[in-house]
């Protein structure tokens, strides 16, 4: 069957930033790494027309949902409106179903009164989690005939099963849309429902669907409820495990866009899926780069529907697995995509699907104590650091620093007696708002007491518990060619000192030492989750003895001062009865030689034959420059006699067990995740 319906009323729309996970890793693939460190995939859809909305809020819909069609310009949510903070059900409802544009940041666990109420979500609002805390329970979401410009995002909606398998009598969806049009669900955790997880029904349209889990239940994600073929679906990177049926049932929609996503149906549970992906009616279903695993009959269509299929990997399924019916679409018609390797799926989804910590933070730090900050005086202060000073001694809750685009030519310490405090670039990218210092270890003091020091080079010094950075660069400039006679090269960029520190989003730049994760004292806890960020230096330039995780990251490795290829990126110095450093999900990568960069060393600081340092690199991609034996001894101490591991990296730097290259098994990969490291500690704003 042609598709000859027509495209008039469709607008392409390009959305402003790439959606998904991992970001790092999106821009990772597209950068030249040089001194300059430029980034792509920075800017937010209509930043200016919203200056008040924090930048977490701005992030464009992609697929259908971006289309301008039906009066609507894509799908942008409350972005125009004001950003509040929920913890109860009617502060909820009554922001939810309000006339006025809102985003609403869910800050609790809700429990629904009654059990199965689905709040009647009104037109140009976003419902977004704030990290993980955000849950709803026994209940859910209804958008309803006309319901336009809504974004779900980062919630787990859960729990409002009855006890009856396929209940007839308890409709309890986690979202449902009754001819609902420009809808974005994304990044949410849905499960165990009465009904179904999401509904989409009766000529909704202009839908996204992306980077959702979707497990436990029996009727996961229907589509139709309508004799009319008008509706456009897109669903992406969403991971469907362990449902029974619907997964999804699509029932008659003109343009049904499916890709990345994953259908696990693990062995040996007690839910089996009869069905994966089913195109009924007149559906006309593009079905691209999919990993169906397990599963019985894991692509259907009826005899009515049209199903192209491309690039799909199927292990391990039986039963029915059919295409044809006719020619379908071209989504590119519509919008842009990029498509993620098959094999890729299932790491990538489980890894990046559900809520993420650093979704709806800064709409939580936007209604903490403000202090403005700005360089041509139209803030509060033009110094980071008299912002800073201004900031009450023991304080008890958030205060965010917003500092305007600009260059900061200055050194900055957050000291231990001022807690809760958030350092935030205002502008639209990472790179329009430095801090920037050129310090080094062996820089005289002006006071003619010494110098430095390694630690008291530091750019951007923290002690403070609970501190957090995003959306800005931290750099320290010193230039080691034109010092040549000065002893102690080393130049920290940033130091914590700190225990429950987040850096989201930012640069550290540096050439040795660029970044020191330590602790207030070596008896102190000290935990920082890096994410979404870069790191560039060259020797030791992750180093010290906090429990760290780099996240989602991109560690640039840079040349010397005199143009040579030789560096180690990780020294950490921990203690025997804590976590080291865990590098996950992130990329090593940089202009250099190949197999010129170490992975790390252990560093026994002063001597100490106590320490016990860890470096573990996990499902992480390596360069060609990482060297094929990545662990180096330091200070006369074996590195053999210490904590060093991979973990399924790839990428030509990976490399495979060896006694020379240790491999976690599974097993002792299962003891060694972001929450093993981080104790209990759930990175989010306060």
């Amino acid at each position: 069957m042609t598709d000859t319906r027509s495209t008039s009323r469709h607008r392409r729309h390009r959305p402003a930033l790439t959606v998904g996970v991992p970001l790092a890793l999106t821009a990772a693939v597209a950068l030249a790494y040089g001194g300059a460190l430029g980034l792509s995939g920075e800017s937010r859809a209509n930043a200016a027309a919203a200056p008040a909305v924090p930048a977490s809020v701005l992030d464009a819909a992609d697929g259908f949902a971006s289309v301008e069609a039906l009066g609507q310009d894509g799908t942008y949510g409350g972005r125009d409106g004001t950003v509040v903070t929920v913890k109860t059900l009617a502060d909820l409802e009554k922001y939810a179903t309000a006339p006025e544009p809102y985003v609403i940041v869910v800050a609790a666990t809700i429990a629904m009164d009654p059990v199965g109420k689905e709040i009647k979500v009104a037109s140009d609002k976003t419902i977004v989690g704030a990290g993980t805390a955000g849950q709803i329970v026994g209940g859910g979401f209804f958008l309803g005939q006309g319901v336009h410009n809504v974004i779900i995002r980062n919630l787990t909606i859960r729990d409002a099963y009855q006890g009856i398998w396929n209940d007839k009598d308890h409709d309890f969806d986690a979202i449902q849309m009754d001819g609902a049009h420009h809808v974005w669900v994304d990044h949410n955790d849905l499960r165990h429902m009465a009904d179904g997880l999401v509904d989409i029904r009766k000529d909704s349209t202009y839908v996204t669907v992306s980077w959702n889990r979707l497990s436990d239940n029996n009727k996961t994600f229907g589509i139709g409820w309508t004799e009319n073929v008008t509706s456009d679906l897109t669903i992406h990177h969403n991971w469907f495990r362990e449902t029974e049926q619907r997964n999804p049932s699509t029932d008659n929609v003109a343009h049904a866009h499916l890709y990345n996503n994953y259908l696990q149906d693990v062995p040996g549970t007690a839910i089996t899926t009869s069905y994966g992906n089913y195109a009924r009616g007149g559906t006309r279903m593009v079905l691209e780069n999919s990993f169906f695993e397990g599963l019985a009959n894991p692509v259907t269509r009826d005899a009515t529907a049209v199903v192209v299929q491309r690039g799909n990997v199927f292990s391990g399924t039986s039963g029915r697995n059919e295409s044809g019916g006719g020619e379908a679409f071209d989504p590119r018609t519509y919008y842009d995509y990029t498509l993620d390797s098959a094999a890729d799926v299932p790491a990538l989804l489980k890894a990046g699907t559900g809520p993420r910590t650093t979704i709806g933070t800064a709409a939580v730090a936007a209604a903490a104590t403000t202090i403005t900050v700005a360089k041509d005086g139209s803030g509060q202060y033009t110094s980071v650091q008299k912002a800073v000073d201004a900031v009450p001694a023991g304080n008890a809750s958030r205060v965010l620093i917003s500092v305007a685009p600009g260059t900061y030519r200055e050194t900055v310490k957050v000291p231990a007696n001022k807690p809760h405090v958030t350092i935030q670039g205002s502008g639209a990218s990472r790179k329009d708002t430095v801090i920037v210092y050129g310090n080094a270890a062996g820089t005289p003091k002006p006071d003619g007491s010494g110098t430095y020091g390694t630690s008291g080079s530091a750019t951007v010094a923290v002690e403070a518990d609970d501190f957090q950075a995003r959306n800005l660069s931290i750099t320290n400039s010193f230039d080691e060619g034109a010092n040549q006679g000065l002893s102690g090269h080393q130049a920290v960029a940033l130091r914590t000192a700190a225990d429950q520190v987040v850096l989201d989003g930012i640069i550290v730049d540096g050439d040795q030492d660029t970044l020191l994760l330590d602790t207030a004292a070596k008896d102190r806890l000290g935990r920082v989750y890096v994410t979404n960020s870069y790191v560039a230096g060259n020797v030791d330039f992750v180093f010290g003895r906090a429990s760290a995780v780099i996240d989602r990251s991109v560690l640039t490795l840079k040349k010397r001062w005199d143009g040579t290829s030789a560096g180690y990126v990780t020294a950490p110095s921990t203690p025997a009865d804590r976590k080291g450093f865990l590098i996950t999900r992130s990329v090593v990568n940089g202009d250099v030689s190949a197999g010129s960069f170490f992975l790390g060393r252990n560093w026994h600081a002063g001597g100490d034959a106590s320490l016990d340092p860890q470096t573990t690199v996990r499902d992480t991609t390596l360069s060609a420059a990482i060297r094929t034996a990545p662990w180096a001894d330091m200070g006369g101490f074996p590195w053999k006699d210490d904590r060093f591991a991979e973990y399924r990296n790839t990428g030509p730097g990976a490399g495979t067990a060896s006694a020379d290259r240790p491999q976690l098994t599974d097993s002792q990969a299962a003891g060694q995740e972001t929450a093993d490291w981080l104790g209990g500690w759930t990175p989010a704003a306060s």
